[in-house]
């Protein structure tokens, strides 16, 4: 029978597999720890800000439009975690009990896939309507809730995994260098994952943008295949965003699980982390830079002077019906 260390410190595991744990604030901790601090609240305020502007704009109410908000919300998951990160790191990581360890290692794994699964759904979505030449998919409201109910337990089914017994508690042989209570086992089986996904979410929009050279839109309205190509652009712009500020972390863990002795995965592991969270605050930005009426929404929001009323009271010029409804001709 294998002996588990279940009341040892955080501090034992750390040392079990030789990571640094620093027991006062070095001019490097404090860094980190401010600039993450800092992107976190910006990350809660500008996601905050896409969810209610959705939430508040008629013209938003489409299926591609919730499934954003909701990509805005897995967001602002991430600067929660991130930041409860950032109130649980440095010195203080010692000073954890074992629970509340697993419970910040958790958070950031729930809110990563809540966003990768997230994005899954808007790239076979864009697929879908972009195939059949729609500018908005047909599906419901409550297939959409689903949808969303159903990426949230996907995340918090991964995340809690390690928490319920995934973990390196009873085997310190096979204890990971960068998650110390996690089992290397299941980095390579959670970063394989995303990669994959990743993998898949490139794939599907390299097939959109061959059919749309290859066949085009023909007999489509040129305002239709306009805003259909650029709300295509949009996502996968923040699709590439994605992937370029969690592949590196992805690749890191991936090396880690591997066992690989030679790669100082430690060297730079706090780093990619923060370019990670940086990309919570990029798809806000995103939206605001390609999406015109999004702007407004803000503006309006913000109560800025700019931002009139009267704007909102009636159908802007450019706007046209789509099966019976309004929809959103900006540049987005």
């Amino acid at each position: 029978m294998r002996h588990c260390f279940y009341n040892e410190s955080v501090g034992f595991f750390y040392n079990n597999s030789r990571k640094e744990l620093s027991a006062h604030w070095r001019p490097k901790d404090v860094l980190v720890v401010a600039l993450g601090l800092a992107v976190s609240a910006v990350v809660l305020l500008t996601n905050l800000l896409v969810i209610a502007a959705v939430a508040t704009n008629r013209r938003f109410h489409y299926p591609i439009y919730y499934l954003l908000a909701h990509l805005a919300a897995a967001d602002l998951f991430a600067g929660v975690a991130y930041m409860f990160l950032m109130f649980h790191t440095g010195p203080r990581t010692a000073q954890l009990s074992l629970r509340t360890w697993f419970v910040r290692q958790s958070l950031l794994d729930t809110s990563l896939t809540a966003s990768v699964v997230n994005l899954l759904a808007i790239a076979v979505e864009r697929h879908r309507t972009v195939l059949t030449m729609q500018l908005h998919s047909e599906m419901s409201a409550q297939r959409v809730a689903g949808l969303i109910l159903s990426i949230w337990a996907a995340a918090l089914l991964l995340g809690l995994i390690p928490s319920y017994g995934w973990h390196c508690l009873c085997s310190l042989e096979s204890c990971s260098r960068m998650a110390p209570l996690y089992s290397r086992s299941y980095l390579t089986f959670w970063a394989v994952s995303n990669l994959a996904v990743f993998l898949v979410m490139v794939l599907v929009y390299g097939h959109i943008f061959v059919y749309r050279l290859i066949k085009g839109y023909h007999g489509a309205p040129p305002r239709h295949r306009d805003t259909v190509m650029a709300l295509v652009k949009t996502v996968t712009i923040i699709l590439g965003a994605f992937v370029v500020c969690w592949t590196p972390g992805q690749v890191l863990l991936l090396l880690d699980g591997l066992g690989c002795q030679s790669c100082d995965v430690l060297a730079v592991e706090k780093y990619v982390l923060l370019l990670a969270e940086v990309n919570s605050l990029i798809n806000a930005l995103v939206y605001s830079c390609r999406d015109s009426e999004m702007r407004s929404t803000f503006r309006r929001l913000l109560c800025l002077p700019c931002a009139g009323s009267a704007q909102y009271s009636v159908p802007h010029r450019g706007m046209a019906p789509h099966n019976g409804h309004f929809t959103v001709d900006s540049s987005i």
